[in-house]
C-alpha cells in the first residue's frame, strides 16, 4: 500500500508501518490513533492506482501516535547596522511522530 496524504498544509508519501514526523495537531495525545481523511492518491496491493479530485471519497489512512516532542531550537537574530539594534529570539516547533497503520 502506498498513499499521499495531506495534513498541516503539506503532503506526505506514506507506506504501511512507516514512521513519519508531522506538525502537531491540536487535541491529539500520545498512544492514540488518528485518521487522515484527506487522501490524494492511493496504490493498493494489486497495483491499482486511485487518484482523487482533489481527495478520494470514503478513504481513510490510520496512524498511531508514538510521541509528541519539540524539535531542534532555531535561533532568529535581527540586526540593523549603525543603530545598535539587535534582537535575538529562539523557537522550537512541536511535532508528532506517527506510525502508519
Amino acid at each position: 500500500m502506498l498513499a499521499v496524504i495531506e495534513t498541516g498544509g503539506k503532503q506526505y508519501l506514506v507506506q504501511k508501518s512507516q514512521k513519519i514526523k508531522i506538525e502537531k495537531i491540536k487535541g491529539v495525545e500520545e498512544e492514540s490513533e488518528i485518521q487522515f481523511e484527506k487522501v490524494l492518491l492511493l496504490v493498493n496491493d494489486n497495483n491499482d492506482v486511485f487518484i482523487g479530485q482533489p481527495y478520494l471519497e470514503n478513504t481513510v489512512i490510520r496512524a498511531k501516535v508514538l510521541k509528541i516532542k519539540k524539535g531542534k531550537k532555531i535561533i532568529v537574530f535581527r540586526y540593523h547596522s549603525k543603530t545598535r539594534y539587535r534582537k535575538k529570539k529562539g523557537h522550537s516547533q512541536y511535532f508528532i511522530e506517527l506510525e502508519i497503520l
